[in-house]
């Protein structure tokens, strides 16, 4: 499901913005919304995944739902269509997130949670480098038809959901009766280490606004239409090589370093973004923003596994995701604005900026984190 939907985010911002002649501004709007959304059904369907105690059928249904959304791309005669298919593959990707990592959680072996969520995030990024060349090479092919190269993004999704429905089981041991409806005093036996996990992903994630502005500003230091997908590619290469390794140095108690390391990276990624005057600069830029997903990403899923009650962890991975969701939506929504009034360097200092806070955070509560990555 990563290489369709990596295919269609490699040029969507593009294809919105010569085709159909979309500002900065609305770009981060509808971008900032759509992950957003996506974050904020993870909430639900985490609860709903715990109620029930079933996770396959929730995943099934989120693929399902991003498989049907692909089809919409090709053929939209509007704006409008491309926001609703945005916004529906988004909600699919919400639906199954949350009962998909609580499913990892499940299932994953002692002493291996780390290299596990490194895993799905390494097999994630697989697609998501794929996506992207998969995108040039349309491109090259089709001679710069966006719609025909969108075409291609129905046949990974189709097999996606073909896997989830004949490839994927989920231990008999977590079936049974429904669980109590979730209570508002239930979040009160989530640990402060959790909530302190949350605190850090909300501000990284405002410093992380969607990398729909990374292809953006290819555009605007030289890239052509056709191969500015080349910098999500770039960007997905480095994130793929380092998620696994980082998910191994996690469960080996490294987490307080590899999440220093992974704002340090983000940080570089956002001056060398905003400095940029070349292709090479923004190819650099791109590298470290993978670089930082790959060593915090998987990282930050393990933890919150980790610092949540068993019977709670689709809900977790909700609040986790909600709280992600709301500051994905100001970050891009912001971006946006900063880009349109004050131009892309703007936007990539203010990312730095929130990138600061985060460490600073990090910094004052560091033992708190090494007392809590011993448990993953």
């Amino acid at each position: 499901m990563d290489l369709s939907s990596e295919l269609i985010h490699a040029l969507l911002p593009l294809y919105m913005a010569t085709v159909l002649g979309a500002s900065a501004l609305v770009i981060g709007v509808v971008e900032g919304v759509a992950e957003a959304t996506a974050l904020i059904v993870k909430l639900f369907s985490g609860v709903l995944s715990d109620f029930f105690r079933r996770r396959k059928p929730l995943v099934l249904l989120g693929y399902g739902l991003a498989a049907l959304s692909k089809l919409v791309f090709p053929l939209a005669p509007t704006l409008g269509w491309i926001i609703a298919a945005r916004l529906a593959d988004r909600v699919g990707k919400g639906i199954r997130g949350a009962p998909r990592d609580a499913l990892i959680a499940d299932i994953a072996p002692a002493g291996a949670r780390g290299r596990s969520f490194g895993l799905r995030q390494a097999l994630d990024t697989v697609g998501a480098v794929c996506g992207p060349l998969l995108a040039l090479a349309g491109m090259a092919y089709f001679a710069g038809d966006f719609r025909a190269v969108f075409w291609i993004a129905v046949v990974p999704a189709l097999l996606a959901v073909v896997l989830i429905i004949v490839g994927v089981d989920e231990p008999a041991g977590l079936r049974g009766g429904r669980r109590t409806p979730l209570r508002l005093a239930e979040l009160k036996r989530f640990a402060p280490g959790f909530w302190f996990v949350v605190a850090i992903a909300g501000v990284l994630t405002l410093a992380r606004f969607s990398e729909a502005f990374i292809v953006l500003r290819a555009l605007n230091v030289g890239f052509s239409i056709a191969s500015a997908p080349l910098v999500m590619a770039a960007m997905a290469i480095v994130y793929a090589l380092t998620a696994y390794p980082a998910g191994v140095a996690a469960d080996r108690g490294r987490a307080p370093r590899l999440l220093g390391f992974g704002l340090a990276a983000l940080a570089a990624s956002d001056l060398i973004l905003a400095r940029a005057d070349g292709q090479m600069m923004v190819l650099a830029g791109a590298a470290l923003w993978g670089l930082h997903l790959g060593l915090t990403q998987g990282l930050l899923a393990a933890l919150i596994a980790a610092a949540a009650p068993s019977d709670l962890r689709g809900t977790a991975f909700g609040v986790f995701n909600l709280i992600c969701g709301i500051a994905l939506l100001i970050a891009s929504v912001l971006a946006g604005w900063l880009w349109d009034a004050y131009g892309p360097q703007a936007t990539f200092y203010a990312g730095a900026m929130f990138t600061s806070v985060a460490a600073l955070g990090l910094w004052l509560r560091r033992r708190d984190l090494a007392l809590l990555s011993r448990s993953i």
